[in-house]
């Protein structure tokens, strides 16, 4: 589906914008735009992969312009831009708010305006059952995407979106974190070892983001199935994979913002999920504001629906973690006495 065809990155200049140039790069696809506002990491990008199907956008999803200049041509979009760190949106809400809604408003109306033929948003677990500004703006990204995708008859734009839980090694994950804790003689820092998260390879992202590409229709959200881990969990089986059993670790109590555990489908959602292989979709309420048309449809009861959470998913112990922890490249090089900490 992308031989010939060019893709658009919002915020590319990331982990997972990474990981996608890594697996796509080298195909047949015609080109890849980079759109982002850190023209750093874009120069940096240039010269690392120089690659003349690699082309770069200064702008920002705030700004239409930049946006519809970027846009122009585009066959695809993945949309990654977002504001993802839970403690700085739960200081600066509404910057939230500016990048993971109208943001994505933006990206949208573009899109259609551009008549792309795809888009799939990224989306987090944090948009279930939001209790910080991080996974509120999240939810209500999923909530501008869904609308958008009502009003698309007539048009040759499909969009879609994922929902996926904590991507081990990506920009804000603890995993980096620890890493330079040990490696910098300082206590690993645990917020709370009881509390859990899905775990997810950069790979597991970018299958997730296809997958939906490849089977995505109109307002579906789709989920992958993974397990998850207790911070316990993951800091001791990095401190043995480091060599380092007895280091020091410090439990320093929840930051602003944070869940003892998260959801990748809600309740309501789940009585409505399609169970899919390796996956759960969720489809779109197609059923307008005219209710009194829909009362016998035998809807799905949400009584008998159970969310799905990284409470009650696979959970691993301390040698699943280790060997997960292994399918990272930096990982794999830490282990060998290669210090280096992931892209992004």
């Amino acid at each position: 589906m992308f031989k010939n065809k060019s893709l658009l990155i919002t915020g590319g200049t990331g982990s997972f914008g990474n990981a996608v140039l890594k697996r796509f790069l080298h195909t047949d696809i015609a080109e890849i735009r980079i759109f982002s506002r850190d023209e750093k990491k874009q120069d940096d990008m240039r010269k690392g992969y120089q690659n003349p199907k690699l082309k770069f956008y200064i702008g920002d999803v705030r700004s239409r312009p930049s946006v519809d200049a970027a846009m122009r041509g585009v066959d695809y979009v993945f949309h990654a831009a977002a504001l993802k760190q839970v403690p700085s949106c739960e200081f600066h809400p509404m910057e939230a708010v500016r990048t993971n809604v109208l943001g994505t408003e933006n990206v949208l109306n573009a899109a259609i305006a551009s008549e792309v033929a795809r888009v799939v948003c990224l989306s987090t677990d944090k948009a279930v059952y939001p209790i910080n500004a991080m996974g509120i703006s999240k939810a209500m990204m999923e909530k501008v995407m869904v609308a958008a995708s009502r009003n698309l008859e007539g048009t040759r734009t499909t969009i879609c979106g994922t929902r996926y839980g904590n991507v081990m090694a990506s920009r804000g994950s603890v995993i980096p974190l620890f890493v330079e804790q040990v490696l910098g003689g300082k206590p690993i820092t645990i917020t709370d070892p009881a509390m859990t998260r899905f775990m997810m390879t950069l790979d597991d992202a970018v299958d997730l983001v296809l997958y939906a590409f490849e089977n995505g229709t109109n307002g579906d959200i789709f989920v992958q199935k993974a397990p998850a881990a207790t911070v316990e969990t993951l800091a001791a089986a990095i401190l043995q994979l480091m060599d380092r059993p007895n280091h020091e670790v410090r439990v320093i109590g929840t930051r602003h913002g944070e869940k003892l555990y998260e959801a990748l489908l809600s309740r309501e959602e789940r009585a409505s999920a399609q169970d899919l292989p390796g996956y759960f979709r969720v489809p779109a309420d197609g059923r307008d504001l005219n209710y009194e048309k829909f009362v016998e449809r035998g809807e799905p009861r949400i009584s008998e629906a159970q969310e799905y959470t990284s409470h009650n998913t696979e959970r691993l112990d301390v040698q699943g973690m280790k060997r997960l922890l292994l399918k990272l490249d930096f990982m794999q090089r830490i282990t060998r006495g290669e210090p280096a900490l992931p892209e992004g």
